[in-house]
């Protein structure tokens, strides 16, 4: 009898514990939504359709910026795709980055280097670090480009001034 019990808190546990890792498990960090929060570039879904998205909402093109978000082209080894933010320009064909999902299921890494090998230095074949063997990957990847964050100091300021001239009249002082 106590050990019939036993083994039912037993297999309780055990599934209560499956139930309470499961969501844990379900949330793997992906790195569209991580870029999407570290560039401030609202695009969303997968990051082979980033590119695409961005078109007459953000700025792209082939030069490396910081906060730009370098967007990977699919392929077999990547079938929807993969986004990095650039978080320094080392120079005009090495950069680092910062993303999700690369190196280990779910991890971040920060700042780890990414270099053009493409033949016309327009960034879109890139070699990145690769944590397992702690070296640049053995495979290039295929990339469309960087997409330029907006920010906030590119839009005009408006300065809000009172008119000296009736700022002293009844219907001035009645606005407020």
């Amino acid at each position: 009898m106590i050990g019939g019990f036993r083994a039912f808190v037993a297999a309780v546990t055990l599934a209560l514990g499956a139930l309470i890792t499961t969501p844990a498990a379900a949330g793997v960090l992906q790195c569209a939504p991580f870029a999407r929060q570290v560039s401030g570039i609202e695009l969303y879904g997968n990051a082979n359709t980033w590119w695409g998205q961005a078109e007459g909402r953000y700025d792209r093109g082939h030069e490396p910026r910081v906060g730009a978000v370098l967007a990977f082209a699919a392929s077999r080894s990547m079938p929807v795709g993969h986004v990095a933010m650039v978080s320094k320009v080392v120079s005009e064909r090495e950069v680092l980055l910062t993303h999700a999902n690369w190196s280990y299921r779910g991890g971040v890494e920060r700042n780890v280097r990414a270099i053009d090998v493409s033949p016309n230095n327009d960034w879109t074949d890139v070699r990145v670090w690769y944590g397992p063997i702690g070296d640049l990957g053995l495979r290039s990847n295929a990339a469309r480009g960087f997409i330029y964050a907006h920010k906030s100091n590119d839009m005009p300021v408006q300065i809000a001034m009172a008119d000296r001239a009736t700022a002293g009249s009844d219907s001035a002082r009645g606005a407020f």
